[in-house]
This record gives structure tokens, sequence and C-alpha cells, in this order.
């Protein structure tokens, strides 16, 4: 009677918790700035010249191919605590072409995971553009668009820079909408060059908006080094992001990442202060779905111990390719960003 008891008990606490705990699909979404991965060779159109075997920085293969191998490694571990694979969804930036991105996903550390590429050629002076990188057997792409950034400097001439992608696809069957951005940089100090980014703002603004008069219930993520914080101006008075759920409206937009910023959590430093530049934010529809959809789970910066420099000025700082003007033979100067999707399944979360 007694064994009989112990059973029945036992029983009854494993139903109880399996009507509690659903188990979920799990889609990692994530964004690496690869600062400045360039081939050897000196492409006469665009400023890479210092990337070159004869060029100040001695750009040789042996250093391309041990950066493919430093950064090939980082994204198939990003995120892969949870999911035991490299993220779904890759946006990248700094890289100078198509062919490098290929030599990236060809590599032995990523190949096995079939990657599909997105990439138009942006106008900017260096040459570097932004691209998503998608498992093929995850997400089929259904359209795409690069949109141009026009800016104009103090002498009224063009400020070449990077476009912004916009890719639509169907990720397990699920429309969805994916932006990779690098929003013009911080040169010349912050004030000086902040309307850039605030015309970065408002493009990416028009491009959501567009979408969205298309579809008021498009699921849109966006991703990317922008150059800002979560609390600049230009994601709280132009993107209007929240951080808060309980702030945001139906066509509002959520940034996960202010909280990690206001935590002290960031992506690159500078002079000894932390930023959270590398950033995604999403559509407040991918936080409230129906059952059968994706929902956004938890962001993350993924800052493993081995990009971390251990010694030297920059100890602390991201494991950089160059520090000082010299070789350090590191990753990046960015550390990635990720995020979850998930969906229920079964009885507990489980990678797929």
């Amino acid at each position: 009677m007694k064994f009989r008891l112990t059973i029945f008990l036992l029983l009854f606490v494993f139903l109880g918790n399996s009507q509690e705990n659903k188990s979920y699909r799990i889609r990692t979404i994530a964004f690496y700035n690869l600062e400045n991965l360039f081939d050897i060779e000196n492409d006469t159109l665009i400023f890479d010249d210092d990337r070159t075997p004869e060029g100040k920085d001695r750009w040789t293969l042996e250093r391309y191919n041990k950066k493919l191998d430093h950064l090939s490694r980082v994204l198939s571990e990003i995120g892969s605590k949870t999911t035991k694979t490299s993220p779904d969804i890759i946006g990248i930036c700094e890289v100078e072409n198509r062919r490098v991105i290929q030599d990236l996903i060809n590599h032995p550390n990523l190949i096995s995971k079939d990657y599909g590429i997105l990439h138009y050629d942006s106008p900017d002076e260096r040459g570097i553009d932004v691209a998503l990188l998608y498992k093929k057997s995850v997400f089929l792409p259904t359209s795409s668009a690069s949109h141009r950034l026009l800016l104009i400097n103090d002498d009224g001439e063009r400020n070449y820079t990077r476009d912004q992608l916009i890719v639509g696809g169907l990720l397990d069957d699920e429309q969805m909408f994916f932006m990779v951005n690098h929003w013009p940089s911080r040169s010349g100090g912050e004030a000086r060059s902040r309307p850039n980014r605030m015309a970065a703002a408002k493009l990416s603004k028009r491009i959501i908006d567009s979408v969205q008069r298309l579809d008021s219930d498009a699921k849109i993520i966006s991703m990317g080094d922008f150059n800002d914080d979560p609390t600049n101006d230009s994601f709280k008075k132009i993107l209007k992001t929240k951080g808060k759920i309980s702030q945001l409206d139906s066509l509002g937009l959520y940034n996960p990442m202010e909280k990690l910023y206001k935590k002290g959590i960031g992506s690159l430093a500078y002079r000894d202060k932390w930023n959270l530049f590398d950033q995604i934010f999403f559509t407040e529809n991918i936080l409230y779905p129906d059952e059968r959809s994706y929902k956004f789970w938890k962001a993350r910066v993924f800052n493993a111990p081995y990009l971390v420099a251990k010694k030297g000025q920059y100890k602390g700082y991201p494991q950089r390719t160059y520090a000082g003007g010299s070789y350090t033979g590191g990753y990046s100067d960015h550390f990635p960003v990720y995020m979850y999707l998930i969906k229920p399944v079964m009885d507990k979360i489980l990678p797929e």
C-alpha cells in the first residue's frame, strides 16, 4: 500500500509539472561588428590601402585566415549554451565585400550550418558593408532592399556611409522582417557627429513606418552597431524606443538592451567607459504573439572570457585585432549581442 501511494504521488508531481512547464522551439538572432574584415587585395575604388600586405597594417593572408578562424568560432558559439548550435539569423557589419563573407561562412567552424547571405555594396568610403546571414533550413527570404543614407558634411560635400538593409521572409513559416544597421561613427566627437546618427535614425524610422503601413501587424527586428547608446536621442526622440514594456503602444518599439545598459553592461569600451552601441530592438507584437508564433524571451551580450583582453592598455576590453597601432591578433573591438525567440512546442525548454 505504501509503495502504491509513493508511485501515485510521483505521478501526480510529474503530471502537475508537465502542465506548468511547456517546451519551446528556440531561435537565436545575433549581431556582430566584425571589426574591419577585409581581404588582402587592394581595391582602387575604396580606401583599403592599410589592409593590404604592403599597407600600414601589414594585412597578410596569415592574419586574414587567423581573423576568419576567430570570427567563425565566435559566430558558432553565440547563444549555444542554451541552443547547442549557432544563431539562426546573424547581422554583421564592417565587411569589405561578399567574398570575405563567403570565406567566413565556408570556414570549417560554420560550413555545416549552411548559411545564406544577403548583402549589397554600400557607398562607404572605406568600402565596409552590412549583411545578413541566415540558416537556409530555418529562414526563407522573400524580399530585401538596401536603403541609402544621404549625408552632407560641413563643406557641402557628400559624406558616404553605410546603407541600411531590410530583409523580409519566413522564419519557420512565420513572416518576419530583419534590419541591419551600421550608423555613422562618433569621429570628431559625439556632439559634432550626432546629426549624422539622428539622420540615420530618421531613415530607420521611415523604413519601419513603410513596412507597418503595408502591414500594421508586421514583426520587425532591427539590429546593428548604432554608435549610440539605448538612451541617446536617436533612440528616445526619433525611434521612440521604450525600455519598459508597460510604456509600449501597439506600434511601439521595445529595446531590451536599455535595461542591460542601465545595469552597466556594454559591448565596447572607450576611455574606461562602457557603451552599448550594439543593440537589437523590435516591434511590440513580438512580446505578445498568439500561441503559435515566436515571442521574445531574453537578450544578452556575448562576452565569453576568451573575447576579453587579459593584459596591456586595453585589459578588460574586447580583445581586438589591432591595439594602439600594433597587431594583437584578437577578435573584434566589439562584443556580439543576441536575443532568443521562443515558440511553444511540448513540455519544457529544449533546443531544436
